[in-house]
């Protein structure tokens, strides 16, 4: 499945089949969101929340790319990312896009 944040694919005809999105709700254990509290007192990257939000993006993206398959996509064009605090240590991130076929 091709994969791009543009809005058309250069020398293909594309057929729009629909907007699909991937979400989840993602957070840490307790252990790390404790550290991660004690590290903003000192600055820095928080690299458990970096590793959270990584790997939240790729459930995203997969599930996105499913739904788009399902549907007999080629690719999804025009991928976005988004993130919102759900709670203190979980975020949620959606990944959406256009699933298209090539003509």
């Amino acid at each position: 499945m091709l994969l791009l944040n543009i809005d058309y694919i250069p020398g293909k005809e594309l057929e729009a089949l629909g907007i699909v999105k991937g979400t989840v709700v993602q957070s840490k254990n307790f252990g790390k969101d404790f550290m991660a509290g004690m590290k903003t007192l000192v600055g820095g990257e928080i690299t458990g929340y970096t590793e959270m939000l990584n790997e939240a993006r790729q459930i995203a993206t997969k599930r996105m790319v499913d739904e788009a398959a399902a549907l007999g996509a080629d690719a999804v064009i025009n991928i976005r990312y988004g993130s919102s605090a759900v709670m203190q240590g979980a975020a949620e991130v959606i990944a959406y896009g256009t699933a298209v076929k090539f003509r």
